[in-house]
């Protein structure tokens, strides 16, 4: 403790990316710490030697080009070290890291579903109610829509144990965006798009995409007011990929882009690049809004 060198096995060199050494200091190990952690780390190592007790802290280190989660373990206080010596361990916890933030994702995705969900809901009685002559007719109406919503979900969620089929993609964003029309609206929302077959995972990844715009068209857009309109169609400007257009007019008026992305955003972000291998654009004229959505032709059928 006097000279703040480590003693480490050929296992902890190898943890930490290092050439074997006789002697490594703190500071050349934290050079490796993930700059975000680095001061925790430090002010938790010059503690251990002032405590009595056991310790315990995780931190992220850089390995070539990865990051590692690393969890140091010892009993601090230096009045009951042997011969001014701590002893402790390095443990490799990425994986537990990883699980713990995939499923604080998986929470955070399914608290935003949920909402998503009542959002709909309440959009869709709104909805019902506008045309409703009487209020069986609205439940009537907002009944179908309801149940439309189930077979969108049928569509790219299919029960557990049946034969897993492909669809295609007209069909798909017809479902998807048909609770959303209205009979006497003249069109209020169109898909024109040409005759393609899209897999079980894409289907579910652009079906997740289908339904955060159409929340934010209901909420804010222009599927929430009678005189909006949707036209999803595709363009042919690029061979090279697939691209959708998400155009809305007739909605309420709109002052430049939107300043903060919630959940909902990153969401859709993640899921264009990571499973349609493509991307998202957004331009913002006044009342409606233009979505480009860009896929790669090849994840499709996937």
């Amino acid at each position: 403790m006097e000279t703040d060198i480590l003693e480490m096995d050929d296992v902890a060199f190898s943890l930490w990316g290092l050439k074997p050494s006789d002697s490594v200091t703190f500071e050349d190990l934290s050079a490796h710490i993930h700059p975000e952690d680095r001061g925790r780390v430090r002010a938790a190592f010059n503690a251990a030697r002032a405590e009595l007790g056991l310790y315990e802290i995780d931190f992220r280190i850089f390995v070539a080009d990865t990051v590692r989660w690393i969890s140091a373990r010892g009993k601090g206080d230096d009045t009951e070290a042997a011969e001014q010596t701590l002893f402790g361990i390095f443990l490799d916890v990425s994986g537990r890291k990883q699980a713990e933030e995939s499923h604080e994702l998986l929470a955070g995705e399914m608290s935003h579903r949920v909402k998503n969900l009542l959002t709909i809901a309440t959009g869709l009685t709104h909805i019902s109610s506008r045309g409703a002559a009487s209020a069986a007719d609205m439940a009537r109406d907002l009944t179908q829509r309801l149940s439309a919503l189930g077979r969108a979900h049928d569509q790219v969620r299919p029960i557990a144990g049946s034969k897993p089929s492909g669809a295609l993609l007209g069909d798909l964003l017809t479902i998807l965006l048909e609770p959303y029309d209205e009979a006497d609206s003249s069109g209020r929302v169109r898909v024109s798009v040409p005759r393609v077959a899209i897999g079980e995972r894409s289907a579910t990844a652009l079906a997740l995409v289908i339904h955060e715009l159409a929340t934010n068209s209901m909420k804010y857009g222009a599927l929430s007011t009678p005189d909006g309109r949707l036209n999803l169609r595709h363009s042919a400007e690029e061979e090279a990929t697939f691209v959708l257009r998400w155009i809305e007019t007739g909605g309420p008026v709109i002052v430049g882009a939107p300043t903060t992305g919630g959940f909902g955003s990153k969401l859709i972000v993640r899921s264009m690049k990571a499973d349609l291998g493509g991307s998202i654009d957004f331009d913002w004229p006044t009342g409606g809004v233009i979505i480009t959505l860009t896929i790669d032709p090849e994840r499709l059928p996937n």
